[in-house]
C-alpha cells in the first residue's frame, strides 16, 4: 500500500510538470533494438516504446531528440534535452556528471565478436564505441583499444581487418552474428558491465527523476516492463522478479 501511495504522489508531480513544459527525450537512434531510426525516419525500438509509455503514465508532454553518442551527455548538461534514453549504463563515473533513475533494464551481458574464435583478446586490437563502458573495459584488459563514433563502425573494423574483435552489448551484436553466415563469431566469454540501464538526467532535475522513478517502479510491479523487455529482447531476456 505504501508503494502505491508513493507512486501516486510521484505521478502527481509529473502532472504538474506536464503543464509547464515539454520533456525532451534524448537518444542516439543507432543502437537496435534499444533505439534506432525506422523506415519512416522516426525513433523506434525498446526505448521509444518505453519512453512513450512512461510519458503517458506520468501525463507528461514528451518529444524525442536524436544526437551523436559522443556528445550525448554534454548536450544533456547544456540543456539541449531533458533526459537520455539511449542504452546508457549506470556507472559511478557517469554519476559524477549526471543523475540516473533506477534501472529499467537489468545488467545484461556484453560480448566480443571476431572473424575467428581463436582471436587473442588481451594482446589483440579490440574495437569499441567511444565513451562507452565497453571502451573503458577494453582499456583495462591490456588490449589495444580502437574507438569509433558509432557501434556499426566497430563491426566494420572487424570485417575489414582494422580490429581483431569488437565489444558491445550482446543484444546489439546478436543479429549481426546471426545474419553473417558464419563470418562473424563469438569470441571468449561474456562479460557483465555496469549497473543496468537507466534514464539519465541533469543532477538538478530531482522532481523529474522522482516522477520517472515512480513510473518505472509501477511498471516493474505490474509486469508491463518485463513484457516489453521480452518483446524486444526475446523470451530468454533477463527480466525483473
Amino acid at each position: 500500500m505504501k508503494k502505491l501511495i508513493l507512486t501516486a504522489a510521484v505521478l502527481a508531480f509529473g502532472m504538474g510538470m506536464a503543464s509547464a513544459q515539454t520533456i525532451r527525450l534524448g537518444t542516439e537512434g543507432a543502437y537496435p533494438p534499444y533505439n534506432f531510426i525506422n523506415d519512416s525516419g522516426e525513433v523506434d525500438g525498446f526505448e521509444r516504446e518505453l519512453g512513450d509509455e512512461m510519458c503517458r503514465r506520468a501525463e507528461l508532454d514528451c518529444a524525442w531528440v536524436t544526437t551523436d553518442w559522443d556528445s550525448i551527455i554534454p548536450n544533456l548538461v547544456s540543456g539541449n534535452y531533458d533526459t537520455i534514453m539511449a542504452g546508457m549504463s549506470i556507472t559511478p563515473e557517469r554519476e559524477q556528471v549526471i543523475a540516473f533513475t533506477q534501472n529499467y533494464l537489468p545488467p545484461v551481458p556484453s560480448a566480443y565478436i571476431g572473424l575467428s574464435e581463436e582471436v587473442e583478446l588481451e594482446g589483440g586490437i579490440v574495437a569499441a564505441q567511444t565513451g562507452t563502458i565497453h571502451a573503458g573495459h577494453v582499456a583495462q584488459t591490456g588490449a589495444t583499444l580502437l574507438e569509433y563514433a558509432t557501434p556499426d563502425e566497430t563491426i566494420a573494423a572487424v570485417r575489414n581487418g582494422e580490429a581483431d574483435a569488437a565489444l558491445a552489448d550482446k543484444d546489439f551484436l546478436a543479429p549481426f552474428v546471426a545474419e553473417s553466415g558464419g563470418e562473424l563469431v563469438w569470441v571468449g566469454e561474456d562479460v557483465v558491465l555496469g549497473e543496468g540501464i537507466g534514464v539519465g538526467l541533469r543532477q538538478s532535475d530531482t522532481e523529474l527523476r522522482e516522477t520517472l522513478d515512480g513510473v518505472i517502479t509501477a511498471m516493474k510491479e505490474d509486469g508491463s516492463l518485463n513484457a516489453m523487455i521480452r518483446k524486444w529482447f526475446g523470451e530468454e531476456a533477463q527480466t525483473y522478479e
